[in-house]
């Protein structure tokens, strides 16, 4: 049977990861790929870390979508793919990909997903996580600074200048392409019964 591929789009902090952390541990991680878009961020080691870091990372034309939307092809005709390993502290793409077979569910995780048209056909469900704007910036700026080795002055400069502006002009605008819309994320129980309920029945089970 063809891979049942669901999509899983919101704000920057918006608890996206929550929300699909929930489907693999309540569907089973066993059934699932799971693949963030960040991962497909263009290769950009020839810039210096200079400029790397002065990037726009938060255009839909920063991420490698083409790819994504070609590996989604490859899972679903049942082969499999190797999946760009990123790394945010140095802002490129490392030599290492992780290679991934195919799998019942394929879950798609990312800020931009459905703002591409091309990827964002590919989804037989998508959910857009809706988190309020000040909740967002406050997970984003502790997630930065303990795991991507940002400073608080360089979060808050990016989050100005391109994460906000960005999100206005093309994340929030996808929202009205979802099929689910969850406020409060992966702690929201009652919209996650309903989801998850939704993709056990579209795998063929009660």
């Amino acid at each position: 049977m063809k891979p049942i591929i669901i999509g899983v789009a919101g704000g920057t902090g918006s608890g996206k990861t929550t929300v699909s952390q929930e489907i693999l541990r309540r569907v089973g991680a066993q059934r699932i790929v799971f693949i963030q878009h960040d991962s497909y961020y263009r290769d950009q080691s020839h810039l210096r870390l200079e400029a790397r870091a002065k990037q726009n990372y938060d255009h839909p034309d920063s991420l490698e979508s083409d790819l994504l939307v070609a590996h989604l092809q490859q899972l679903q005709a049942g082969r499999a793919v190797d999946i760009p390993v990123y790394d945010f502290t140095q802002y490129t793409r490392l030599s290492d990909t992780h290679h991934v077979g195919s799998k019942r569910v394929i879950l798609v995780e990312g800020i931009l997903i459905f703002a591409e048209l091309a990827l964002r056909e590919m989804f037989d469900v998508k959910i857009y996580v809706d988190t309020d704007a000040d909740v967002r910036f406050i997970r984003r700026l502790r997630r930065d600074i303990a795991e991507r080795g940002r400073t608080v002055e360089s979060v808050i400069e990016q989050y100005a200048n391109t994460v906000r502006p960005m999100h206005l002009e093309f994340v929030e605008p996808s929202k009205r392409y979802a099929d689910v819309i969850i406020p409060s994320g992966g702690f929201n129980t009652v919209a996650m019964d309903m989801v998850v309920a939704r993709i056990l029945e579209m795998v063929g089970e009660e």
